[in-house]
Protein backbone atom coordinates (compact mmCIF):
# COMPACT_ATOMS: atom_id res chain seq x y z
CA UNK A 1 0.00 0.00 0.00
CA UNK A 2 1.55 3.36 -1.08
CA UNK A 3 -0.38 6.27 0.85
CA UNK A 4 0.60 10.44 0.26
CA UNK A 5 -0.33 13.41 1.82
CA UNK A 6 -3.66 14.66 0.01
CA UNK A 7 -2.03 18.23 -0.60
CA UNK A 8 0.39 15.95 -3.11
CA UNK A 9 -2.44 15.69 -5.77
CA UNK A 10 -1.87 17.88 -8.47
CA UNK A 11 -5.17 16.46 -10.76
CA UNK A 12 -8.18 14.84 -10.17
CA UNK A 13 -9.82 13.60 -12.56
CA UNK A 14 -13.66 12.41 -12.84
CA UNK A 15 -16.44 11.74 -15.68
CA UNK A 16 -17.33 15.58 -14.82
CA UNK A 17 -14.06 16.97 -15.61
CA UNK A 18 -10.35 18.13 -14.50
CA UNK A 19 -9.34 19.42 -11.46
CA UNK A 20 -5.54 20.99 -11.26
CA UNK A 21 -5.19 21.26 -7.32
CA UNK A 22 -1.48 21.79 -7.15
CA UNK A 23 -0.54 25.12 -5.11
CA UNK A 24 -4.09 25.92 -4.40
CA UNK A 25 -5.62 26.97 -1.11
CA UNK A 26 -7.57 24.53 0.43
CA UNK A 27 -10.48 26.75 -0.15
CA UNK A 28 -9.85 26.93 -3.25
CA UNK A 29 -9.32 23.05 -3.86
CA UNK A 30 -12.93 23.16 -2.26
CA UNK A 31 -14.20 24.84 -5.48
CA UNK A 32 -11.98 22.66 -7.89
CA UNK A 33 -13.57 19.44 -6.65
CA UNK A 34 -17.29 20.51 -6.52
CA UNK A 35 -16.93 21.57 -9.80
CA UNK A 36 -15.63 18.31 -10.91
CA UNK A 37 -18.22 16.36 -8.23
CA UNK A 38 -21.25 14.61 -9.78
CA UNK A 39 -23.80 17.37 -10.23
CA UNK A 40 -26.41 15.85 -7.93
CA UNK A 41 -23.78 16.88 -4.98
CA UNK A 42 -22.77 19.93 -5.97
CA UNK A 43 -25.40 21.99 -3.87
CA UNK A 44 -25.14 20.24 -1.09
CA UNK A 45 -20.88 20.05 -1.22
CA UNK A 46 -20.82 23.94 -1.88
CA UNK A 47 -22.85 24.44 1.07
CA UNK A 48 -20.98 22.22 3.37
CA UNK A 49 -17.99 23.70 2.20
CA UNK A 50 -19.44 27.15 3.25
CA UNK A 51 -19.34 26.05 6.72
CA UNK A 52 -15.70 25.44 6.39
CA UNK A 53 -13.93 27.92 4.51
CA UNK A 54 -16.05 30.84 4.59
CA UNK A 55 -16.63 32.16 7.71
Amino acid sequence: MVSMPRTYADFIVTEYGIASLMGKSQRRRAEKLIAVAHPDFRAELRKEAQKLFWP
